[in-house]
């Protein structure tokens, strides 16, 4: 069983694969968070043993585009109504640039890859909405950027804390030169430092893609279960 809807996914994970596991199916959903780019299986399966610590990345291309278009001069209401007529943003653009949409994936992949048991209401959420011309200008003076950025990290005792904020970067952080509708995802691990992933996180191709990733994943761990009871 495979899919790409992240609702689901975020609110109901744990159940969904315990429920395809007592029916001897599995139960993957890589496209959920960045369409086509492979992070959730990137993360467990090429850095296993790097020790991931936490992540920060731009989860949503549509906020990413407007904010883009802001540093190129246009006012916020102007951005989105490009976006909306380029195909990025839906009619009602809110959970995009409210950050609703990134909450969704900041809590699959903080409960996937760090074992958290976050639910959406429990990531703070900020969209871009707020921010004005002068925002975008005073952070270009200082060779800096604007990005909506969905993180979440381990704390010390073990917790976990997910968020979803406009944030400044400096323009040589690894997230800073994500433009357009792309996605990115920082990796903070503790053996190899930020490992960032980027790539398309929409589209037809795309997404079919990672569901065609999914279902070569379980016909592998099928061929594999095989090899070994043939052993």
């Amino acid at each position: 069983m495979v899919t790409t809807n992240k609702g689901p996914v975020a609110i109901e994970a744990q159940a969904l694969k315990a429920l395809a596991k007592a029916n001897g199916v599995r139960f993957e959903y890589e496209g959920a968070v960045m369409s086509g780019t492979p992070v959730i299986r990137m993360a467990e399966k090429t850095l296993a043993g790097a020790e991931l610590k936490g992540f920060e990345g731009i989860l949503n291309g549509t906020s990413n585009f407007v904010l883009g278009r802001m540093e190129a001069g246009l006012d916020f209401a102007s951005a989105v109504k490009e976006a909306q007529e380029l195909g990025y943003a839906e009619a009602d653009p809110t959970a995009d640039v409210e950050g609703f949409d990134v909450r969704l994936k900041v809590v699959i992949l903080a409960n996937e890859l760090l074992g958290a048991n976050l639910k959406p209401e429990d990531v703070s959420c900020k969209g871009i909405s707020g921010l004005s011309p002068s925002d975008i200008e005073d952070a270009a003076q200082a060779n800096s950027r604007w990005k909506l950025i969905g993180a979440a990290v381990r704390n010390d005792d073990g917790s976990v804390t997910g968020s979803v904020s406009p944030k400044r970067l400096d323009l040589g952080h690894p997230l800073a030169g994500v433009n357009g509708a792309t996605n990115a995802v920082s990796l903070d691990t503790e053996l190899l430092g930020a490992v960032t992933i980027t790539g398309p996180g929409a589209g037809r191709i795309e997404t079919a893609y990672a569901l065609l990733s999914d279902i070569v994943a379980i016909h592998s761990a099928g061929a594999s279960a095989i090899v070994k009871e043939a052993a």
